[in-house]
């Protein structure tokens, strides 16, 4: 089994797939969004990945493979450690090295973030099988920030656009001024508001789609008019119910993106196992590295 891991700056998603075979097609299992938490130690990590397994009768010593894409620095040797020591797995970290399937002509590669290019992995690959010609596709992240990013009929990563996230700019509004509350963000009942709640709500849902709308409109017409665009993050599903160009929603798009990176790589990645992971009664310490 593979575990894939997606390491944002709010959420980290993972999602545990049956990896393909002659007889069947790679299939998701399980799949979590929990809270980034920036300085967690090796054993706090082991002790969360043991948790979710258990709590849905899976077992962690299963995993053959791990995946994980990240845009947080501080945590990759720490998710590195803990996926040795508790799962007895090498992970494999998506950054510039790892073989992906799509060319990336931005000024600088490198600094493009592994999420993005992990979306637009899965995308191009989703609108593969359409009829006819493959069409441009712009994908649509709403994280912590909001990101556009656009792929070329040829499969290239062509770059993007990032906005700030609705939540930051919720926060940055309720900070600012003192007398307005914070409000729970969703589709408002009306456009003219009749009170505070509800100016809120009309502005935050409204104006949010009207910057998304805004970049997707002039992107599509820079791209041609047959390019697709699909939504993945959490407030996805929301934003894309409003907007006039979101055509699908894909909240598990990184993972499927971190699936089929991983699968590109087989040949190239370490898939050897290490030391036995420790049993769940274990209380010995983990084994340590001869350097």
């Amino acid at each position: 089994m593979l575990l894939a891991i997606d390491v944002g700056n709010t959420n980290t998603v993972l999602g545990l797939y049956r990896l393909a075979t002659p007889e069947a097609p790679a299939a998701l299992l399980a799949d979590w969004r929990i809270t980034t938490h920036r300085n967690p130690t090796i054993d706090e990590l082991g002790i969360l990945f043991r948790s979710l397994f258990a709590l849905r009768s899976l077992d962690i010593a299963q995993i053959t493979g791990i995946v994980i894409s990240s845009v947080v620095p501080p945590l990759d040797s720490t998710m590195r450690r803990a996926a040795e020591i508790y799962c007895g797995v090498k992970p494999l970290f998506v950054e510039p090295g790892t073989r992906t399937g799509l060319p990336i002509l931005t000024d600088n590669p490198a600094e493009v973030g592994a999420d993005r290019i992990v979306n637009c992995v899965a995308a191009y690959e989703l609108f593969k099988d359409s009829a006819g010609p493959h069409p441009p596709v712009i994908v649509v992240d709403f994280g912590t920030a909001t990101t556009f990013d656009c792929i070329s009929a040829k499969g290239e990563f062509l770059g993007g656009a990032i906005a700030p996230g609705l939540g930051i700019s919720a926060d940055a509004l309720f900070t600012r001024a003192a007398r307005l509350p914070r409000i729970d963000i969703r589709k408002p009942a009306k456009v003219i508001g009749t009170g505070t709640v509800d100016n809120l709500q009309i502005g935050l849902y409204y104006g949010y789609i009207g910057l998304v709308d805004g970049i997707l409109a002039r992107m599509i017409a820079e791209l041609g008019p047959d390019t697709r665009t699909i939504a993945t993050g959490g407030l996805a599903r929301l934003i894309a119910g409003g907007s006039k160009f979101i055509s699908q929603v894909d909240e598990l798009l990184t993972l499927t993106g971190l699936r089929l990176i991983y699968e590109r790589n087989l040949d190239r990645h370490d898939r050897t196992r290490h030391p036995k992971p420790r049993a769940s009664g274990d209380a010995s310490p983990p084994p340590v590295e001869q350097h």
